[in-house]
This record gives structure tokens, C-alpha cells and sequence, in this order.
């Protein structure tokens, strides 16, 4: 048996062991490294096809560079299952994203092969430069630093400020182009037509031919033809500069495109730009999803797919006879639609999320109203100001966990503007496996402190189509509505639109033995708490607060004269939201109870199932029944 027809996966568990591995056999490793996150996905659902698209690049860079000592830096880390199963976690990789397992995205707590922990897009730029820079004052001249970033994550604002400063800098950093036109959905604007423009110029493909034959020479360049090799070197740049390359412009030397999936080309490639000094830029050409042809062919939905057939690629569903309920991102995609064939003022605005926020749905039917502005969270919400400002109504639907990237705007170019904004505050709260750097905790407590500004969550989906019908209504100001990932109750299409008075909740239910205050869908759980306390023979009071800001200070006034014993329950930051709120209304007005808080609390939540992450905080249906239980002792 040769060589290369043994398993050769089985034997690495390191980059050390990577490099024992000659070059000829690369191919059969990114083969094996293939097929193993693809069975290990289809049974542990996780980012797929992101982490396909670079196992020749994850290859090849471990292969070339001496990493942990070298830095590498993997942009937002949706491709990184690759090097998480060849930096020492393969035998680990079947507890990616479960609780208590490991992280689907690097993390510096769990590895020293990840150099920077991720999970938001367009930070690796920036990061890296940072490394490079302390590397620099270090001494460390044999360093290598490399950032891997898509061009999905290459339109925020934060990357261009990353290649900015790194151009007024001499530190040694390559970044990487992982271009394969994809972010979750379709990339869109300026950039990506751009980098379309690079890879099929044919003139420009000759001058990057050009630079490769120079490159090639370069090994062999003697001290005394040094001066006419830069005098080639510069003209090569002034005919790329002629050819309008941004990267040039920006003083990175721009090396591509070239095949993403050539995995021997690609270490050529790497080892020679490892004598290149200064700022660099390595343009791959890749396909997210490669070598697994579903997930070639439908980009979006294996994206991060549910579990499947890893032969077939056949999705595998979970038989129910339980009534489809409605997820809220699908009734706020429906309710939108609805809302803006009878109001023209509305326009739908979404950062890079369109079929997760279900705007796509707007953007399908009416496609001049409705705008995905890519992976640009701050210009989303400048974008929809702009638009408020001149009369509009934009609904600005954003992950909890992104907005935290746009605070600044939402209160500088919104909420000081008075203008009707409307944030629609996807994946609000606990969002399960994607851990600490998504869960959308913060949002209550942030926004909390901003002027002009109303935050509700909905109990349940009639209540999401009745805050949407409201905040269109307009007059409102900045006007935020937080719903969470996944399902609520049964709902009735049919229903009329009510709009609901602001500032104003509900009692669900009197009693008079403690009282729950809750907001948004986590209430639901408080519901089916009383249902079992009841049985014991308790009597419970519980208070549907709608909104967090304006507080309803008439029904705080009730509960506080009526009970002496609270639970408030929230699906956030036990910091600074409902449990908060209620404890300065009690001191401001003089009274006297005792609070149990329940909410997310003031430490990193890792990844797990929504359920397993509620009972880790204690607020699942058994948490509440004992904060109940504890406080009525």
C-alpha cells in the first residue's frame, strides 16, 4: 500500500503532524478533511458551508505557517471547522456548539491556535494589525501574521479601517480574500461587483500573470539585479494602478485572484508572499459549499443546514402532528408586506440578513421599498434615518447581537433626531448554539438609556403584528421591538391589526400571593409556571409589561400595593433592564418589597439549546417555579 492510499487524517491532530505530510498528499488530506465535516454536520448541525468552501486555504495555511506562534485570524469564524479539527479538537469535533462542548467559532479561552475569538464579521483586519503591529515592537521579525476574511465581511465599515491604517504601516500582514460572492445570502453592492469586475478582466488577469512570473523570479534575484527588480516591480504597480485596484491604492501589494481550491498552488503561493515583507493582499477565488453538491448549488440554506443525509444531502425532518406554529422572524416578514401595501411610506431595510430576518420576503414583493445594504450595520441604521428624515418609515430589521455594532447611530442619527425609526430586534435574547458572541442579551439595557426612545417585546405573535401596526402609525420616534429566534403560541392571521397604547401592559392573571412581572415571549414560560403553582395551591398574579420604556407606572403602582413579594422575569441582561427598571420605580416611590430578579446573568453565557441555556440561568419553567417557591418560604 503506498502512501498516499493510506487514511492520513487519522494522523494528524496538529499542524506539526500536518507538515510531516508531503506536499503530493495535501489533495487526500483536504479530501479526508472534507468528508469529515461533512459527516460530523450532518449529525451535529453547525456552519457548513463556509467551512467547506476553504479546506484547500485551512490546508495549506497551517502547512506554510508555524502557527500558534504564527498569528491567524479567521473573520467572523463561520469557515473555521477546518482548523478547529486540524489545531488538536477532531476527537472534540462532536460536541461543536453543544453545551459544555466546544465553540463553533474560535475562541482564545478554548485553544492557542485562536488567535482571537470571533463570531462577528469584519474584525480579523483590524485584529490582525493590531498583532502584527506587536510583533513589530517585539522584535519578532519571523512572526507571521494573516488575517482570512470573505468578501461578504469586506463591506463593513470596520474592515476599510482595518486596510486603511495598515497602509500608513509597515507591519508585516497578509490578508486574505476569501471571495466566493457569498456572505449568508448573496453579497450585493459596490465591493462585490468590484471584485467581480478583478476576477474576469482579462487585461487585468494578464498583469496578474505578469506578477507570478516576476514572483518567480524572485528567489533567485542576486544583490546586484535588486534595483532593476524594483524598477519591474514598480512599473507592474503603476499598470494596476491604471487598473483602478482599490488594494494599491490602499499601498497593499495585491497578489490574484487565484484557485482556492489548488491546494498545492496555494502553498507555493504562501510560501513565496512569506518573503514579501509589509502589507499584503491574497486574492482566492472559492465556493462556499465545494464538494458537496446540495450545498454547491443552494448556497443560502447550507449556509448552516439542519441535519441531513451526509450521502444524499437529503434534509432530515422531525415528524410532528403538533399544529405549525409561526416563527416571529416569518410574522414579521408577513406582517410587513401586509402593513406596507397599505402604508407607501414603508420601506424595509435589512444589514446582510435577509432570509434570516424573513425581509426577503418584502424584497421579493416589493423590491424598490425593500434594501439589503450588506454587512453595514451602522450605515443601515444611518441609511434608515435618512430615510425618517424625509418622511419615511423604515423598518430596520437587525439581530440583537448586531445592533450592538450600531449603538452609536441609533442614537446619534435616530434617537437625536426624533425621526420614526422602527427596529425590528431579531434573535433577542438567548439564541442557543452560536454562544456567547450572538446572544442577543444587551439590547434592553442599552437602549434603556436613550432619549426618545420606546422598547417593547411582544408576548407572543398577535402582539409582534399589533407593535408593528402601532409603530407604523408614525409620530412614535425611535421605536424598537425585540422578539427572539424560533416560536411563540398559535396564531390567528385573521385577527384586525389594534394599535396598542404606548407604555401600557397587562395583567394576564390576579393573584394574590406573589406577582410576576414579565416582558416578551418569556413570559410564556411564567404562564405555564402558575399553571403548576396553582396546583399546589398558590395564587399568582402575573403582569404582561409590553413595554420597557415607557414603563407602565400605573400597573407598577398596583403590584406594589398590592404585593410584597415580586419575580421579575426577562430574557436579557439582568443588568440594567425590567428587574432594574422595577427596582429604581420601587425606591423612587417608597415602597417596600422583596424582588427576586430572573434574567441572563452578569457573565458569558456559552452555547447550548435555548432550553439548556434557560435552566442554566434559572429561568426555565422549574427555575421559576423555584424562584417562586424560594420567595413564598
Amino acid at each position: 500500500m503506498t502512501k498516499s492510499e493510506k487514511p492520513l487524517l487519522d494522523q494528524i491532530n496538529f499542524p506539526s503532524d500536518l507538515k510531516k505530510v508531503s506536499e503530493d498528499d495535501l489533495i487526500q488530506v483536504c479530501a479526508e478533511l472534507r468528508q469529515e465535516i461533512i459527516e460530523q454536520v450532518s449529525c451535529n448541525p453547525g456552519h457548513f458551508g463556509a467551512s467547506l468552501g476553504v479546506v484547500e486555504l485551512s490546508v495549506a495555511l497551517h502547512y506554510v505557517l508555524d502557527t500558534p506562534y504564527d498569528n491567524l485570524i479567521w473573520d467572523v469564524g463561520h469557515q473555521a471547522y477546518g482548523h478547529k479539527i486540524l489545531t488538536g479538537r477532531k476527537d472534540l469535533f462532536y460536541t461543536n456548539r453543544k453545551l459544555n462542548g466546544i465553540s463553533g467559532f474560535p475562541n482564545r479561552a478554548e485553544s492557542e491556535y485562536d488567535a482571537f475569538t470571533v463570531g462577528h464579521s469584519s474584525t480579523s483586519i483590524s485584529a490582525a494589525l493590531g498583532m502584527a503591529v506587536s510583533a513589530q515592537l517585539s522584535g519578532e521579525k519571523d512572526r507571521k501574521t494573516v488575517a482570512v476574511i470573505g468578501d461578504g465581511s469586506m463591506t463593513a465599515g470596520l474592515a476599510f479601517e482595518g486596510l486603511n491604517n495598515a497602509a500608513t504601516n509597515n507591519a508585516d500582514l497578509l490578508v486574505i480574500l476569501n471571495d466566493n460572492n457569498m456572505a449568508i445570502d448573496p453579497n450585493v453592492g459596490g465591493m462585490s461587483e468590484y471584485l467581480l469586475d478583478i476576477t474576469s478582466s482579462q487585461t487585468y488577469n494578464k498583469v496578474k500573470d505578469d506578477i507570478w512570473r516576476i514572483l518567480g523570479k524572485f528567489n533567485r534575484v542576486n544583490p546586484n539585479t535588486q534595483k532593476l527588480f524594483q524598477k519591474v516591480e514598480q512599473g507592474v504597480k503603476a499598470i494596476l494602478l491604471k487598473q483602478s485596484n482599490l488594494f494599491e491604492a490602499l499601498n497593499f501589494r495585491y497578489f490574484g485572484p487565484v484557485d482556492g481550491h489548488n491546494v498545492n498552488h496555494l502553498v507555493k503561493v504562501l510560501n513565496d508572499l512569506h518573503k514579501i515583507p509589509g502589507p499584503k493582499i491574497l486574492h482566492c477565488i472559492t465556493k462556499k459549499g465545494k464538494g458537496f453538491k446540495p450545498a454547491e448549488l443552494n448556497q443560502t440554506y447550507w449556509h448552516a443546514p439542519a441535519k441531513f443525509d451526509a450521502k444524499t444531502g437529503e434534509i432530515l425532518k422531525k415528524k410532528s402532528n403538533l399544529p405549525q406554529i409561526p416563527k416571529f422572524q416569518q410574522v414579521f416578514g408577513n406582517t410587513l408586506v401586509e402593513l406596507a401595501e397599505k402604508n407607501e411610506k414603508i420601506v424595509g431595510i435589512t444589514p446582510a440578513m435577509p432570509t434570516g430576518s424573513s425581509m426577503n420576503i418584502m424584497m421579493e414583493k416589493m423590491p424598490d421599498r425593500a434594501f439589503d445594504v450588506g454587512i453595514a450595520e451602522q450605515h443601515a441604521v444611518t441609511f434608515s434615518g435618512g430615510l425618517a428624515a424625509k418622511g419615511k418609515i423604515p423598518f430596520c430589521a437587525i439581530y440583537s447581537s448586531f445592533l450592538q455594532r450600531a449603538y452609536d447611530q441609533v442614537i446619534h442619527d435616530v434617537a437625536l433626531q426624533n425621526v420614526d425609526v422602527v427596529f425590528c430586534i431579531d434573535r433577542a435574547g438567548l439564541v442557543g448554539a452560536d454562544g456567547a458572541t450572538h446572544h442577543g442579551i444587551f439590547d434592553m439595557a442599552f437602549l434603556r438609556c436613550v432619549p426618545n426612545m420606546t422598547i417593547s417585546s411582544p408576548l407572543n405573535e398577535e402582539d409582534l403584528r399589533n407593535l408593528m401596526y402601532t409603530a407604523q402609525l408614525g409620530g412614535k420616534g425611535a421605536f424598537s421591538i425585540r422578539y427572539p429566534r424560533g416560536t411563540g403560541r398559535e396564531l390567528n392571521w385573521q385577527t384586525p391589526f389594534k394599535e396598542l397604547e404606548i407604555g401600557k401592559g397587562q395583567k394576564l392573571q390576579d393573584g394574590k400571593d406573589l406577582a410576576i412581572l414579565s416582558i416578551g415571549p418569556i413570559g410564556l414560560k411564567a404562564s405555564d409556571a402558575i399553571e403548576d403553582l396553582e396546583k399546589e395551591g398558590h395564587s399568582i398574579a402575573h403582569y404582561d409589561m409590553r413595554f420597557l420604556k415607557p414603563i407602565d407606572e400605573d400597573m407598577l403602582h398596583e403590584v406594589f400595593k398590592n404585593h410584597k413579594k415580586i419575580i421579575t422575569l426577562e430574557d436579557g441582561s439582568i443588568i440594567g433592564g425590567l428587574g432594574s427598571a422595577t427596582i429604581e420605580f420601587m425606591s423612587e416611590n417608597g415602597y417596600n418589597a422583596k424582588i427576586k430578579r430572573l434574567g441572563v446573568p452578569d457573565r458569558w453565557v456559552e452555547h447550548g439549546t435555548q432550553e439548556e441555556l434557560y435552566k442554566e440561568c434559572g429561568f426555565d419553567k422549574e427555575g421559576i417555579i423555584k424562584a417562586c417557591s424560594d420567595l413564598l418560604n
